[in-house]
């Protein structure tokens, strides 16, 4: 049982709008890996040297495949039980969101409403020449990079290296933070810019911020609280806390 402070649940006894930030922590919890240790056949590769436009240009078909293998992986995975607990407080609060670093599309099929992507979707691909879109579209032969019918090559919609985050997707998030009465920052190490301004971003405009990690990470010391353990744990927890007193 995870002891909650009496500061949180007067925050959120009083709480109309609730933000969720979300890691790659929270993604680990459902068996995704961060795609940095050995994964057999791309282990001698770094994620730089594969998620970059000019990688893509240059042997699209290797960038293809590789996502292809992580897309296998994601499609394997289910949302866990901080996914679902997330997507549970939409019963108690009027406005829920969730803005994610994660491009696994599982806060989507935990049933969360309102979600913001800030590094994109790996389900999600577009033509480089005509921008027309290939959302969620399986492509069967992972050996060869997919194109479109105007010829030009078919690219998953997330950021890459040297790319630059969606700027109307990022200033909706800074808006949606400014404006919470609560942020929670659940399963990121906070290191990873500009997504990392968030939580601080919050700070500076008074929300009160709950980091919830399997540990310390560089922004702790600015949150109002830290708990720790791993989201599939805490937010069930909490969200069992939230119901008891509603």
């Amino acid at each position: 049982m995870i002891a909650f402070s009496e500061k949180l649940i007067e925050k959120l006894s009083g709480a109309q709008r609730v933000v969720f930030l979300t890691g790659s922590g929270i993604s680990a919890e459902s068996g995704i890996p961060t795609f940095r240790g050995n994964e057999g056949l791309w282990k001698n590769f770094r994620p730089e040297e594969l998620a970059n436009f000019k990688a893509f240009i240059k042997n699209p078909a290797r960038v293809w495949e590789w996502y292809q293998f992580r897309r296998d992986i994601i499609l394997s995975a289910k949302p866990n039980a901080g996914h679902l607990a997330i997507r549970e407080f939409e019963k108690f609060f009027p406005s829920v969101t969730v803005v994610t670093q994660n491009v696994d599309n599982l806060h989507r099929l935990a049933g969360s409403s309102n979600i913001l992507e800030l590094h994109g979707n790996i389900m999600k691909n577009y033509c480089i020449r005509c921008s027309k879109r290939y959302d969620f579209q399986t492509f069967e032969n992972s050996l060869s990079s997919p194109k479109c019918e105007c010829g030009g090559l078919i690219r998953p919609d997330v950021v890459w290296f040297g790319e630059n985050l969606n700027e109307s997707v990022f200033a909706e998030a800074e808006d949606t933070v400014a404006s919470a009465d609560i942020v929670f920052v659940a399963g990121s190490s906070n290191i990873v810019y500009p997504a990392a301004l968030l939580p601080q971003h919050a700070v500076n405009n008074g929300v009160y911020t709950v980091e919830i990690n399997i540990e310390r990470s560089e922004l702790s010391g600015v949150l109002d609280e830290v708990l720790l353990g791993p989201s599939g744990t805490v937010i069930p927890e909490l969200i069992k806390k939230i119901a008891g007193q509603k």
